[in-house]
């Protein structure tokens, strides 16, 4: 199928050809026809499935077909996202495909002055992308009315409620009109985005298209397994590896991610971290950095990561495994993109080995392993501290007694 098929209109064809793109992916597949028809969308989707292409075009063409006449351009679809990259990255890809169709789009976002923003909301905007407290705040100052709203999508619905925008989010919701159309996009759906997802939506199609079978297929997977007190010293063993121009690192925490990255300056390996700790500018040039090649590793947590879209990144390492299966997919899937080259390698100490399982129970995979390296697992019978195995997958064997050690062991 070709995006000629899903009844799209000839400049939107024009751009998307500009941009390489032929053959729609299956959420595009589905999504735009739903979106086209005007019904609200539920689209269970992780990043690199063409969500964002999925629900972008349809709104440049519904907007196209009802072009506003008057001097004052009104903002007729809202996008709300959690990070700055994706506000960003959503904006870019709105520009390119309606580059063609005269409308006009902007994005806001915290973190920086506002008054570049102001200016371009000023001369009017169709489209508008946005993160839920700049958002609020200009609302607040007058410089945002969303009374003229006709289609409104609220983006990677479960990073948002991770990240504690929530209530953002409901007070931008009451704001909207009641009489819209809404698109709502998540990685995961636990009951807390269903019930989310039930205040927004009116009697929505689900789409669910999940990238596990296809990022399998397409990226080359290993395993270490390595003592954790190692893993800093077989994470440069595998860098010394030149094929790897450069790597996008996974670990659990903010800390964790800062270490790894003085442990690789300490190499002279050109390392950069992000997370939620890091302010705005600074995420947003170690991503810039990366993608440009001057930075060789990038370090990320998870939520920091949603967003990142680096064109030909062919390594990523999960210095930690997650203890949630569907993360790892999440990870992976920011290689082997497009029919690029893919490669995910994993460090998996014995603490990690029942996430591993879990994980290719998932794929419906066993994951090769590489045997032949020169820090292999030593200590099998790691013990997880009793008082933070609901809290911290991550246990130093160091703090837990010999007795106790024992006393595991004999069980």
């Amino acid at each position: 199928m070709k995006f000629e098929s899903l009844n799209i209109i000839e400049p939107i064809l024009k751009s998307l050809k500009e941009e390489g793109y032929t053959i729609p992916t299956p959420i595009q597949v589905q999504a735009i026809p739903i979106v086209l028809n005007g019904t609200d969308l539920i689209g269970c989707a992780q990043t690199g499935t063409g969500k964002t292409a999925a629900f972008a075009v349809p709104i440049l063409q519904l907007l196209s077909k009802n072009k506003a006449f008057d001097r004052k351009r009104k903002i007729r679809s809202l996008i709300v996202t959690p990070t700055r990259e994706l506000a960003i990255q959503i904006e870019e890809s709105f520009k390119a495909y309606g580059r063609h169709t005269g409308l006009m789009c902007t994005v806001v976002f915290g973190g920086v002055p506002q008054n570049p923003q102001v200016a371009a909301l000023r001369n009017g905007v169709d489209i508008l992308v946005a993160t839920p407290g700049r958002l609020l705040d200009l609302m607040n100052q007058g410089y945002i009315s969303l009374r003229d709203v006709q289609i409104f999508v609220l983006d990677e619905a479960d990073r948002m409620l991770d990240m504690g925008f929530i209530h953002d989010v409901k007070r931008i919701i009451t704001a909207l009109p009641q009489k819209r159309q809404s698109l709502f996009f998540s990685a995961t759906m636990p009951p807390a985005i269903v019930k989310l997802a039930g205040s927004i939506v009116y009697k929505p199609v689900k789409v669910e298209v999940t990238p596990s079978a296809s990022t399998v297929e397409i990226v080359n997977q290993y395993v270490y397994f390595t003592d954790k007190g190692n893993k800093n010293a077989l994470l440069l063993e595998i860098l010394k590896d030149e094929k790897i121009k450069t790597a996008l690192v996974f670990t659990r925490t903010k800390f964790g991610a800062d270490k790894v990255v003085k442990v690789l300056k300490k190499k002279n390996i050109v390392a950069e971290s992000i997370h939620g700790n890091k302010t705005q500018n600074i995420r947003q040039r170690a991503l810039s950095n990366f993608k440009a090649q001057k930075t060789r590793v990038l370090v990320a947590t998870d939520i920091a990561a949603r967003g990142i879209d680096v064109d030909d990144l062919e390594y990523v390492i999960n210095y930690e495994i997650p203890n949630i299966s569907e993360t790892y997919v999440h990870r992976i899937g920011r290689t082997g993109r497009a029919g690029a080259n893919g490669t995910a390698i994993s460090l998996c100490d014995a603490v990690e080995k029942e996430y591993l399982r879990d994980i290719e129970k998932l794929i419906s995979k066993k994951i090769k392993v590489i045997e032949d390296h020169p820090y292999p697992l030593v200590d099998i019978h790691p013990v997880k501290a009793p008082q933070q195995q609901q809290h911290n997958h991550n246990h130093p064997r160091s703090n837990t007694p010999k007795s106790n050690r024992d006393k595991w062991k004999r069980r």
